[in-house]
């Protein structure tokens, strides 16, 4: 793998349409495993594999927010067309009542000829100034029944259109939940054909590079000097820190279980300022910042696809919801390939004192890339539930 310098620049080398360079077979010794792959050859693999599940499992989340708003969009327009319906019956009744009222009342004598004929001449003046208030209020309701059919077509028109974007998202979210789960039982094809022996040495392997990938960070001083949160942002940390030791589940966010996006979202959210609910949106619409300005609370973003996101909790650490197979932990911030940092508030004052949340025991261990025979896929992610059978809007 590369080092930590090069995975600092790594939306520059995106630009110029490099990758990062593989780890060399030749680093480490080959315990004999699966088709004689070195473990350096199956960490890649298994890190190839986690990036691709990770990526499906982001496209899965963006999808599912468009399909959440196109709901209830679908709803405002069909509570929207009932309500030009009901409008629509009561014009056609009162155009019906006028067109009854009109024939029953007709005499075939104009206006004129009633006038000349009449014994009082300005009581019959007085009645055709009824008459025409009369003739206004018909017109009137004319054009109402115009306007509420127009209406009532429009919104129709506009329903159906509604919903034909809503079946074709919740198609589109049944192939990317599909995408997901292939990549995940890969991943628990590979690891079930591994030994403890070779899990072991993935493990520590993968806590060699980490380490060392650190170290080439803080030593840089990319970082810069310790800074104070945001009140939000130290709300954010706190409520981050209460979900340590849950596990990673795809697709979801909370309170159970989490998925990377789902985590950073939903502290963000508890802390009074709502975010994007996916890595590749937190990238796209937050504000940027330069590493050596992290305070924490701020979001740092991993891989050239902005697929992976952890919160900073200062010092150089994250917490995270790593991925399947792992729980939500506190990780070095080289544990993946960084592309960069976002805030979520960049207008809020850092506090003048700040005293950082106490982490329970056992805060920062496990895999950062969880490896470990757990990550088959479950049957639905949470909060998941079945589409129902649409119904046509005519």
């Amino acid at each position: 793998m590369s080092g930590m310098l090069l995975r600092l620049v790594c939306t520059a080398a995106v630009a110029a349409g490099t990758v990062l360079a593989p780890v060399p077979a030749a680093a480490v010794p080959e315990p004999g495993g699966p088709g004689d792959r070195s473990v350096a050859e199956l960490l890649t693999e298994l890190q190839t594999l986690y990036r691709e599940a990770e990526k499906a499992t982001e496209s899965y989340n963006a999808t599912e927010e468009r399909l959440k708003k196109q709901r209830a969009e679908t709803e405002r327009l069909e509570k929207a067309l009932a309500r030009a319906r009901l409008s629509l019956h009561d014009s056609r009744g009162a155009a019906g009542r006028l067109a009854r009222q009109q024939y029953q009342s007709s005499t075939g004598i104009s206006p004129y000829v009633r006038l000349l004929l009449a014994r009082d001449p300005q009581g019959a003046l007085d009645q055709g100034h009824v008459i025409g208030q009369v003739a206004r209020e018909r017109a009137e309701t004319v054009d109402r029944l115009a306007g509420d059919e127009k209406e009532a077509g429009e919104l129709a028109r506009r329903a159906r259109a509604a919903l034909d974007a809503r079946l074709a998202l919740t198609e589109r979210r049944r192939k990317e939940r599909d995408e997901v789960r292939e990549r995940l039982h890969e991943i628990e094809e590979l690891l079930a054909s591994l030994t403890s022996e070779e899990l072991a040495a993935l493990a520590e392997l993968e806590r060699a590079e980490v380490a060392r990938d650190q170290e080439e960070l803080l030593a840089s001083g990319a970082l810069g000097g310790a800074r104070t949160p945001s009140g939000a942002g130290d709300r954010a940390v706190r409520y981050a820190v209460e979900q340590l030791g849950k596990p990673y589940e795809w697709g979801a966010e909370g309170p159970d279980a989490y998925d990377c996006s789902g985590l950073t979202s939903e502290a963000w959210g508890a802390a009074g300022t709502p975010i994007p609910r996916t890595s590749q949106e937190q990238w796209a619409r937050l504000e940027r910042i330069p590493l050596r300005e992290l305070r924490p609370g701020d979001l740092v973003v991993y891989f050239p696809e902005a697929t992976h996101v952890a919160l900073y909790l200062g010092d150089g650490m994250v917490v995270q919801a790593p991925r399947p197979g792992a729980r939500i932990k506190v990780s070095p911030l080289a544990a993946n390939p960084v592309l960069g940092a976002v805030r979520p508030d960049p207008d809020g004052e850092p506090l003048r004192r700040y005293v950082p949340p106490e982490l329970p025991e056992g805060a920062t261990e496990g895999s950062d890339e969880g490896y470990a025979k757990s990550a088959a896929p479950p049957a639905e992610p949470e909060g998941y539930a079945p589409v129902a059978p649409e119904t046509s809007i005519r």
